[in-house]
């Protein structure tokens, strides 16, 4: 019995090891009927999605490689041509992407991002409830160029450092309140005992105040000089206490009741509050660079898949780019960004804002004063601003400038000074400039020298050479949103898109508000256990067929479940930046889940109150617009 045991065991073990390819050929197959019985367009380009979707979902295949499965299974079945298909996996959004990657080399490379976080970050002070403020804002800020992942793999290091003083500093502020606290029980124990002899008593109590200051000061000196030496090292080195101040007398910095202090710091954080501080500012930073990804078109790849299929679905709208993206999504971002640092304080900090967001200098601990040293110990490092990132600077202003004013829709653009009309997009523009990072060298016109010398000290070496662009460049979601591309165009020719609508027409007696909130509260429950990219690309279509069957403007339902679809903040699989800032182990998933209901909640209300309000003048809402009623004819016949 028990061999037959361990037979069985040994069996679901090699199974379960071998599921992954299990499902890649057990998928295929039972759906394969379909096709076979139903050899229609429309059967054949929903057996090619289903096997798409699947593999997405369960990320059986690495995504970019589900991502080529239309590519050979639409020709073998007749529903597009190999070379149509192929067509659909460069696009203008594949430029504009190139672009904005070229410039955000540029950025990386010369340290601009931690320039900028870091800078910020003093502004705001080390006020727990400022200092998480303050990363949180520097983090929508990057984020809005930067993919979200980026951001969150750059900022991370920043506030890891910052959150290593606040226990180091803790660890030191314990030390000092052991020492407090028997100077106290000392006090008391002599005026116990000399309690008649009122002139004994008034000296021994000036004399064991005046010993407790000169105690502290020396304390103080000591634990500046313990703490400045530990830098970023593990705790471990921190609790050896081998760092010492060699121009203090050893007796003064003797410590005593390590046993109890031992016990505070065998948890790795000083006090529970430190902890919660560790987790509020972990937390905060991938909400807050999932809340920038959402504010530009280029800020995160779910948005740029949007923008691509609903062109290329509705060629005549003309209503989606860069300017009127965000005049729709920046007041969204504020105002998450302000409930979900509330939300986040509420749950980690409490609700006395007064103490953890002063300003005020005499109200800041030697803590929150020795955290802020270290931050501007770090911008020290980085010295004066160089000639690199004056330029990078120049062009990310540029970028921005040619991006707002090409077509701003109020007033015409500089795409007006042109002869021909339409040939300019904002892909244009990235690639333009980045191309120029190529070229521009990183040293400064007759100068000897730069901010930071190149690899090779070329003096005409580049400000990005293509291993720094090669590095940073996702081709995965390159790939991946062309295989999107793919399945929409095959559900376009197909007819299943239309097929799709017919069978939702039950749910026509809802209004526009309902359907647009069930399909975010679909779509955000999906993405937590799915890739955000492959939900959107699964549910664009289906979507789209919807709101031409209910007569309802698209873009009332596919832009709020295009950002929705970011809000996979619950689990560590929901997206990078979750991950990365889960490896730090600060936060437990518990944590996690509790803090990203929340904030899945507030993502999708003010989604919904934007595309009730602002929304609806923005993009004329209120009617069915011709160019979806073209659509919708040419896709009935």
């Amino acid at each position: 019995m028990r061999l037959e045991a361990a037979a069985r065991m040994d069996l679901f073990r090699k199974l379960w090891r071998a599921r992954k390819l299990i499902l890649v050929v057990f998928i295929p197959l039972s759906l394969l009927p379909l096709p076979l019985i139903h050899p229609t367009s429309e059967a054949c380009c929903a057996y090619v999605l289903m096997v798409t979707a699947v593999y997405w979902v369960s990320e059986a295949v690495p995504l970019g490689a589900a991502a080529l499965v239309p590519a050979f299974l639409y020709p073998l079945f007749g529903v597009l041509k190999s070379s149509e298909v192929a067509a659909e996996y460069c696009k203008d959004t594949t430029l504009l992407l190139m672009g904005v990657i070229c410039l955000a080399a540029s950025i990386e490379k010369w340290n601009l991002h931690k320039r900028i976080a870091l800078r910020m970050v003093m502004i705001a002070g080390a006020k727990p409830g400022m200092l998480v403020l303050g990363f949180m804002c520097c983090t929508v800020f990057l984020s809005m160029w930067l993919s979200n992942t980026s951001t969150t793999a750059m900022v991370m290091p920043i506030a890891e450092a910052v959150l290593q003083q606040l226990i180091c500093t803790g660890l030191a502020d314990s030390h000092g309140d052991s020492e407090t606290a028997e100077a106290t029980e000392d006090e008391s124990a002599v005026s116990d005992k000399e309690e008649n002899l009122e002139k004994k008593q008034l000296e021994l109590l000036y004399r064991n105040e005046s010993s407790d200051c000169t105690k502290q000061e020396l304390s103080t000196l000591s634990e500046t000089g313990e703490v400045n030496g530990f830098g970023l090292k593990p705790i471990s080195d921190r609790e050896s206490g081998k760092h010492t101040n060699g121009h203090l007398p050893q007796v003064a910095i003797e410590i005593p009741n390590v046993k109890r202090v031992k016990m505070r710091r065998d948890s790795q954080y000083p006090t529970k509050r430190d902890h919660m501080i560790c987790k509020c500012l972990s937390l905060s930073i991938t909400y807050a660079a999932t809340i920038g990804g959402l504010i530009t078109i280029t800020g995160t790849s779910t948005n740029l898949i949007f923008a691509e299929q609903f062109n290329t679905r509705y060629p005549n709208a003309k209503v989606i780019n860069f300017g009127t993206w965000f005049i729709f999504s920046f007041p969204i971002a504020i105002i998450m960004l302000v409930l979900t640092w509330l939300w986040l304080h509420f749950l980690f900090l409490g609700c006395n804002f007064r103490e953890t967001c002063s300003l005020s200098k005499k109200r800041k601990t030697r803590r929150e004063m020795m955290s802020e040293r270290r931050i501007q110990e770090e911008y020290a490092k980085l010295g004066p601003i160089s000639y690199p990132e004056v330029i990078t600077g120049i062009f990310f202003v540029l970028m921005t400038l040619l991006w707002f004013t090409r077509e701003p829709g109020f007033v015409p653009g500089w795409t007006s000074l042109f002869e021909k009309k339409g040939y300019r997009t904002d892909a244009t523009v990235s690639v333009l400039l980045g191309f120029l990072l190529f070229l521009l060298p990183a040293r400064r016109p007759f100068s000897s020298s730069s901010g930071r010398k190149s690899d090779d000290d070329d003096p005409l070496a580049p400000m990005i050479t293509w291993k720094d662009f090669q590095r940073l460049m996702p081709w995965e979601i390159v790939i991946l949103v062309g295989g999107g591309y793919a399945l929409a165009a095959g559900c376009k020719v197909s007819g299943l898109s239309v097929w799709i609508g017919r069978q939702l027409e039950p749910m026509s007696g809802l209004p526009p508000w309902a359907v647009t909130l069930l399909a975010c509260l679909l779509v955000s429950a999906v993405t937590e256990f799915a890739s955000n990219p492959a939900t959107l690309t699964v549910f664009l279509p289906i979507l789209s067929a919807l709101s031409e069957t209910l007569q309802i403007n698209p873009l009332h339902t596919l832009i709020p479940s295009t950002m929705c679809v970011s809000f996979g903040v619950m689990l560590p699989v929901g997206n990078p930046p979750n991950a990365i800032v889960f490896s730090y182990g600060h936060v437990q998933i518990s944590d996690m889940v509790k803090a990203g209901f929340g904030v899945n909640l507030i993502g999708v209300a003010v989604v919904m109150l934007a595309i009730t309000t602002w929304g609806v003048p923005l993009f004329n809402l209120t009617e069915f617009p011709a160019w979806a009623v073209a659509r919708n004819v040419t896709g009935s016949l």
